[in-house]
């Protein structure tokens, strides 16, 4: 059975969880962590099943909630989707079910969202993790980091003057020869409100969340963000932790093992701390 088709039995069979926000139900274990994975762009909490099954198997609770206007709520795109609406959904998911401790972990698109939601929410999230994010400098937008060619190519595509078209799955790093994997990301993936990529991320005084961060740069092949000269002050950075992951820009569905090891490498330790060369070649 091929990665896809088992992931399509697994639901089936209900361990994927249930509920708008992608959640299993709440396990009454002192040592369950909560973890709150999104999304990035064009994606929908479909893209973690993966990682969330074994988060979930090895006793964690794991929410995967969608953005508004993405995946299985495009129906509720709108010109007016903002960053803003972003942060809020994933802050309704948090405070209606009154979590705490919550490990966020953001990807691509999804690292600004998270971080929006730790200034936020700050008493209620552990850690950040950013898993190979598009993360602005604190005060600018995301589109204040493209080049003017990229500005130009996003705005001459966008559909209906306020979405921006799905790229093909490929560029993700989803290799080349799984076209199953391929196929599967290519029917689910959306457009994405183009607003979002506008708006500032405004953080108090602008600085980052003071929770402990991780970042994850997926390297097998780097996916080209065009801010790479914030990851090196990142990198350098003491308050943020490094880690590097040979494997593609959705390491969540090509490297599942990996990340997930690496986010319970976490909650066993209370941070997040393993050697970059812990995680070699995933294929």
């Amino acid at each position: 059975m091929s990665i896809v088709s088992a992931s399509m039995a697994s639901r089936r069979n209900g361990s994927n969880g249930t509920g708008a926000a992608g959640a299993s139900l709440r396990i009454n274990d002192p040592n369950s962590v909560t973890f709150v994975l999104v999304h990035g762009a064009w994606h929908g909490g479909w893209c973690w099943w993966q990682v969330a099954d074994r988060l979930r198997a090895a006793g964690h609770t794991v929410y995967t909630p969608t953005l508004t206007g993405l995946g299985e709520r495009a129906h509720l795109r709108s010109p007016i989707i903002s960053l803003e609406t972003h942060v809020s959904d994933i802050a309704g998911v948090i405070e209606s079910e009154e979590l705490s401790g919550v490990v966020l972990v953001g990807h691509s698109y999804g690292g600004t969202v998270i971080t929006g939601v730790a200034a936020r929410l700050p008493h209620r999230i552990s850690t950040l993790v950013y898993l190979d994010p598009i993360l602005p400098s604190p005060g600018n937008s995301i589109i204040d980091h493209a080049t003017e060619e990229q500005v130009k190519l996003t705005a001459s595509r966008a559909i209906d003057g306020y979405l921006v078209p799905a790229l093909d799955a490929r560029a993700f790093g989803i290799p080349e020869w799984d076209r199953e994997l391929i196929e599967w990301t290519n029917r689910r993936l959306t457009p994405h409100p183009l607003r979002t990529l506008l708006e500032p991320l405004l953080l108090p005084n602008h600085a980052w969340p003071k929770q402990p961060k991780t970042y994850i740069r997926c390297t097998k092949p780097y996916f080209e963000i065009g801010i790479e000269m914030d990851l090196e002050s990142i990198r350098a950075h003491p308050e943020w932790n490094w880690i590097e992951l040979e494997t593609g820009h959705n390491a969540m569905m090509i490297a599942p093992d990996a990340v997930t090891a690496i986010l319970l490498a976490g909650v066993a330790s209370e941070t997040i701390s393993v050697s970059p060369r812990a995680y070699g070649s995933v294929g």
